[in-house]
């Protein structure tokens, strides 16, 4: 009887975990966009203030997450480290949102979507499904920030000029060393 507990725990595992990233029709990643885990912040709204508010976040998040994946040898071990602190990241999130005054929360989740081509200072990332840590602030309808937690791309500012923060330069340096 224990047995069939324990194999019945593991498959409810199993498939929560399949469903976790089912993301939006059950597509996997593929080619090159299954070596890739993004990260997307997605402000409240489109306002001044709640986009002023979703870079604050972001950093505190990026700062968080940095030490978080600076160790993992795969995408697997990343998705694992995340997905084992989705609750503290919200966490981090929503300290953040209430010192600047908001009182809409903050979600964190690991899900499989379709993301748009994006281009910067040469790194193009094709439109496709990837794997993703999503981060919504309150309603998370508007604009988001994005980067790469693996391999370890993540940048910021905008456009063609690309500034990386300290820490994540080193490890990129080491990434491609």
């Amino acid at each position: 009887m224990k047995k069939i507990a324990v194999i019945a725990v593991l498959a409810a595992v199993i498939i929560g975990i399949c469903f976790a990233f089912a993301g939006q029709g059950g597509e996997r990643p593929s080619g090159e966009n299954a070596s890739y885990l993004r990260v997307h912040i997605r402000a409240n709204s489109n306002s001044e203030t709640d986009q002023a508010v979703k870079y604050r976040v972001r950093d505190k998040v990026v700062e968080f997450l940095t030490p978080t994946v600076a160790d993992c040898a795969t995408k697997e071990q990343a998705i694992a480290k995340i997905g084992g602190k989705l609750d503290e990241i919200s966490a981090v999130a929503e300290r953040e949102l209430r010192a600047n005054g908001y009182t809409y929360g903050a979600k964190a989740s690991l899900r499989t979507e379709q993301f748009p081509t994006r281009v910067y200072d040469g790194v193009t990332l094709e439109a496709g499904v990837y794997d993703a840590l999503i981060l919504e602030l309150g309603t998370g309808k508007g604009d988001n920030w994005w980067c790469v937690v693996y391999p370890p791309l993540c940048f910021t500012g905008g456009n063609a000029n690309v500034i990386y923060k300290s820490k994540i330069a080193e490890i990129i340096r080491k990434f491609f060393a």
